[in-house]
């Protein structure tokens, strides 16, 4: 028998390329099949069912939190009309919040309007609300989160074992008028669930062109 080692090194060589293909078939199954799974459940994801304001802010302030502000990026929150929102029965007043330059804070419940200070705790994210007269004590709070659309605070300390809301809640006025406060826990988790949906958009147009750059090479 006469040997051809080019003709061997040509058969391994399409022995290889065959099974790298396999390879790369099955890759780009897997990868489809999670793609198309993730893809499903992003745009399927609902607000579980909570019995209270703070059970769903537990569960939504960890998911949304990446894309909130600091207190110190005061543009999100100067000179907002924050509408306090709450779960409670027997709340049915209408009050605005509205922080100032300068440490003025405005309080208005049903139109009557108080006037208060705040200020920032140095080097953190912790918010002192205060009667007009600085002297009297005042409340010490800690950034939950901030965006354009949603101001949440937590008081200091154990609020729940004093029978206390955990969150003191504000929303932009012109969002969440007229809105009971479980539709606003559910604008608030879209903020979570538009996010997700744009993440996994862009994770398919990266797989898609990288896919196409490896099948050039074919």
């Amino acid at each position: 028998m006469i040997f051809f080692p080019g003709l061997a090194f040509f058969t391994t060589s399409i022995g290889l390329a065959q099974r790298l293909m396999l390879d790369i078939n099955t890759l780009e199954n897997t990868l489809e099949g999670n793609l198309i799974d993730k893809i499903s459940r992003s745009f399927s994801i609902e607000l579980p069912v909570k019995d209270s304001m703070d059970d769903y802010l537990d569960f939504i302030i960890p998911l949304v939190r990446p894309w909130g502000e600091d207190l110190y990026e005061q543009e999100y929150y100067l000179n907002t009309r924050w509408l306090e929102i709450s779960d409670e029965d027997a709340f049915h007043e209408s009050i605005l919040h509205i922080f100032q330059v300068e440490g003025s804070y405005l309080i208005s419940i049903d139109g009557n309007i108080s006037q208060r200070g705040w200020s920032i705790l140095p080097k953190s994210n912790t918010l002192i609300l205060q009667e007009a007269d600085q002297s009297i004590q005042g409340e010490l709070y800690d950034l939950a989160f901030m965006n354009a659309d949603f101001f949440i605070l937590r008081k200091h300390g154990n609020q729940k074992r004093k029978g206390n809301k955990k969150y003191f809640v504000m929303a932009r006025e012109s969002l969440v008028r007229g809105l009971e406060w479980r539709d606003v826990m559910e604008l608030m988790f879209n903020r979570y669930r538009n996010n997700s949906q744009f993440i996994v958009i862009v994770a398919v147009i990266i797989f898609i062109l990288a896919a196409l750059v490896v099948l050039s090479f074919f």
